[in-house]
C-alpha cells in the first residue's frame, strides 16, 4: 500500500527534475551484503520509529500538544531529514511520516510501524539493486 505510490511518486519526481537518482548497491561484493542491508533496514525501521514516534509523540503529548499537531510536526521532521534524497524524498518521507502518525495514534502499537518501515528499506536497499539490470525505468 505505501510501496506503489512512493515508487509512483520516486519516478515522477526524477522525471520532474526535482529528485536525486538512486545509485543500485553492489549486492555481488560479498554473500553478506545482502544480509547486511537487510539487518541495516530493521535497525533503521526501529530507531527511526521509536525516536520519532515513540519518544517524542509521548513528549510532546506530555507538553499539552494537540494529537494533530504531534503528527504534522514529527512528519515534517521526518520529510526534512530525507532532503537529501531531494524534494521527493521530502514529499514521500513527509507522507508516510504523516501516515505512520496517524496510525500510531489510533492504535498506539510500534511494532507495526517499525516492521513497515523495515520492510520498506529492505526494499529500497535491495529491491532496486535487484531489479536494476532489469528494469531500466529506475
Amino acid at each position: 500500500m505505501i510501496l506503489g505510490p512512493a515508487l509512483a511518486f520516486y519516478l515522477l519526481a526524477r522525471q520532474l527534475g526535482i529528485n536525486t537518482t538512486i545509485v543500485m548497491a553492489d549486492l555481488t561484493e560479498a554473500w553478506w551484503t545482502i544480509p547486511m542491508y537487510v539487518l541495516a533496514a530493521f535497525m533503521n525501521g526501529c530507531l527511526e520509529e521509536v525516536v520519532m514516534i515513540g519518544y517524542l509523540f509521548t513528549r510532546w503529548r506530555q507538553a499539552g500538544w494537540q494529537p494533530a499537531v504531534i503528527v504534522v510536526v514529527s512528519a515534517l521532521i521526518r520529510g526534512t531529514y530525507h532532503l537529501y534524497q531531494g524534494f521527493g524524498g521530502f514529499i514521500s518521507n513527509l507522507a508516510f511520516g504523516l501516515l505512520l502518525g496517524w496510525l500510531y495514534t489510533r492504535t498506539g502499537r510500534l511494532w507495526p510501524l517499525m516492521i513497515a518501515h523495515a520492510l520498506i528499506d529492505v526494499v529500497a536497499f535491495v529491491g532496486y539493486a535487484l531489479l536494476a539490470g532489469v528494469a531500466d525505468w529506475l
